[in-house]
């Protein structure tokens, strides 16, 4: 990796701390994106889980939505968990609000019911290496839709794909910040080091 990588993780709400706290040990400067200037010279940026409703408000309040889908048609990197998988997507069921739509995904939220049906299984994911990863699972959001150009990364035992790619979009229904295996944080740190796809 050429240089240490300024990754912003949005800090609207949700789980930005361990998003900060996971890049910080792969050795890379996470600053918080409160704001459309904060983005300026971040070499990727993280949207993390928390309420997906509530996320696409205050993206949308503050002037964010617009400003990352251009971005994301310029391949830049943004790396989307749980509700950042929400936000991402080209169509989503049941969530009555305007969001980047950057991901060529349908998804479905809280498909696994309430916070009480939380789980955590290790998820076989083969662009990480051979050792399952532990994904841990909150109210999260599945894949039911994917067009052609999008790589799956990782699926439930069901075939229910959970993990994505999408030239240099990334994104997680589980959230990786939430246990010590710093992988996926590693594997975005990588595609944002390879810079813009043009």
């Amino acid at each position: 990796m050429n240089g240490k990588k300024k990754i912003g993780v949005l800090a609207l709400q949700g789980a930005f701390v361990e998003h900060m706290a996971s890049l910080e040990k792969l050795g890379a400067e996470a600053s918080p994106v409160r704001l459309p200037r904060d983005l300026e010279n971040l070499d990727g940026l993280i949207i993390p889980g928390g309420e997906s409703t509530t996320i696409a408000q205050l993206m949308l309040f503050y002037g964010f939505t617009k400003v990352l889908r251009k971005l994301s048609q310029d391949d830049f990197p943004i790396f989307g968990t749980c509700a950042g998988m929400i936000l991402l997507a080209k169509s989503t069921l049941d969530l009555d609000a305007e969001t980047i739509g950057a991901m060529d995904i349908k998804v479905r939220r809280n498909a696994f019911g309430r916070q009480g049906d939380s789980f955590e299984i290790s998820l076989s994911v083969p662009a990480l290496g051979e050792v399952p990863f532990p994904a841990v699972f909150i109210r999260a959001p599945v894949i039911v839709e994917t067009e052609p150009g999008v790589e799956i990364l990782a699926s439930l035992p069901d075939g229910t794909p959970v993990a994505a790619k999408q030239k240099n979009l990334l994104v997680s229904a589980f959230h990786p910040e939430l246990n010590s295996d710093l992988r996926f944080h590693a594997y975005f740190l990588d595609i944002a080091s390879r810079g813009r796809i043009h």
